[in-house]
């Protein structure tokens, strides 16, 4: 049987796809191996939510595409979100590409790599709105964390983006079903469950017509062996006063949101379609900054059509003036196929450019002074593993999401296993990480 390699790109939800192809794959009794040279067959699984997403995901098709022309490689299969949003363009662009799957065929792998053996060149676009949530996986992050995705799609409409287009309508999976595999997961060991969607805080409104994150995470911390509970992609217009007192009340919830703003500006947040105004996101930031040792993360857009030197200006003040604890920003993408695509007063690319650099200064000045604050401190960190090169072990605190955030390096004389928690004195910071010493 063919040897099958991944390449996963995009954000941990893709990941979930992964994880899901790969657990197909490997009841199917196919041999998976990490290394692209020496597979057969390699599925890149990738990401199209903006143009460097896409360059990213073009870039490695041509990388695999190189192994097909040079080395070993019989098939390249193409998943995710470039596959459904350019569709049949893959094939005719990259003669090389064997096979292109849509989101709607993420079951479809096993069968994909079937006639790709065959020698057929073909692709499959089932209903994206209709695949099967969840299923058997392979978890790929290690020992201490795992994600779960509660749900799929999005009904925001934010008109900057193309993700209702690929990933379909906004779909919860069930309660029970979610607390299943979250106790299959923690049986395994697995420390902290990530809940991720693409809004996690709409999670429920259609299966049971009312907001059910808090009631999932509260069933989740009471049966489930979990320690640690992690809430990424929360909409501002959503964080109910239930879901305020979960942060309060539930001690597996760890203090930690992750609550893209986009904007400040109300002319601008009404140009992106987004739901709530400034004065709404103030107000959710002063009820979540209540919360005692809350880490509050947000993203913005900069350089979006018709935005003024005013209304940047202004979102520049609100984040020197909350003072996020961790924040990313992005140079407004026009995308094909979006309402804001074609907007008038489409702002330049260097301007967008030097927005970004400016706003990210302003952050920098933000970390620098948090990071400052917490040496000296004590953390509970959770064990992620051993860096061969820093010659240290590497963590996070509660503060700290994989990927996205910093990590904690310590050292420790006697050893550590991954999925360990363990208490440490931090002794320094730079921008972004911290270095400790285990107590």
């Amino acid at each position: 049987m063919s040897r099958i390699g991944f390449v996963s790109l995009g954000c941990p939800k893709n990941l979930l796809d992964t994880e899901v192809m790969l657990g197909h794959i490997a009841m199917a009794g196919y041999e998976i191996t990490p290394e692209e040279s020496e597979a057969d067959i390699v599925i890149v699984n990738t990401c199209a939510f903006i143009g460097d997403a896409k360059k990213e995901s073009i870039d490695n098709i041509l990388d695999i595409a190189w192994l097909k022309e040079n080395a070993n490689l019989k098939g390249i299969i193409v998943t995710g979100c470039l596959a459904e949003r350019y569709r049949d363009e893959i094939l005719n662009e990259f003669p090389e590409v064997d096979c292109v799957l849509g989101t709607g065929s993420v079951h479809s792998i096993v069968e994909a790599i079937k006639r790709v053996e065959s020698g057929e060149r073909y692709s499959e676009y089932k209903d994206k709105n209709e695949v099967a949530l969840g299923g058997d996986r392979i978890v790929t992050t290690g020992e201490a964390y795992a994600y779960l995705k509660i749900s799929e799609g999005c009904n925001n409409r934010c008109t900057y983006c193309a993700i209702p287009s690929i990933r379909g309508k906004f779909r919860s999976r069930p309660m029970d079903e979610l607390i299943k595999e979250a106790k299959e997961l923690t049986d395994m060991g697995i420390k902290e469950l990530i809940v991720i969607g693409q809004d996690t805080t709409a999670y429920g409104i259609d299966l049971y017509g009312e907001y059910k994150l808090p009631e999932l995470l509260s069933r989740l911390a009471k049966e489930t062996d979990v320690s640690w509970l992690r809430i990424l992609y929360c909409y501002p217009d959503k964080i109910t006063p239930e879901l305020i007192n979960e942060f309060k009340t539930n001690d597996k919830l760890v203090k930690y949101i992750d609550i893209p703003i986009q904007h400040i500006s109300d002319s601008v947040l009404k140009r992106m379609g987004r739901k709530g105004d400034g004065a709404l996101i103030r107000s959710v930031m002063k009820k979540l900054r209540e919360i005692e040792g809350m880490t509050i993360r947000s993203t913005a857009i900069v350089g979006f059509p018709g935005e003024t030197e005013a209304d940047f200006t202004e979102l520049c003040e609100f984040i020197r003036e909350v003072k996020f604890d961790r924040f990313g920003a992005f140079a407004y993408s026009q995308e094909e196929g979006t309402p804001a695509y074609n907007l008038p007063d489409q702002i330049d690319e260097q301007e967008k450019q030097d927005r970004y650099d400016i706003i990210m200064r302003e952050q920098l000045a933000v970390m620098e002074e948090y990071n400052a604050q917490r040496i000296g401190k004590e953390l509970t960190v959770l064990c992620e593993g051993f860096d061969k090169v820093a010659e240290a072990y590497f963590a996070r605190s509660e503060a700290d999401a994989p990927d996205i955030d910093g990590k904690v390096f310590f050292t420790s004389k006697k050893k550590i296993e991954a999925g360990e928690f363990v208490k440490v004195v931090v002794d320094d910071a730079d921008d972004f990480d911290l270095f400790a010493t285990i107590i």
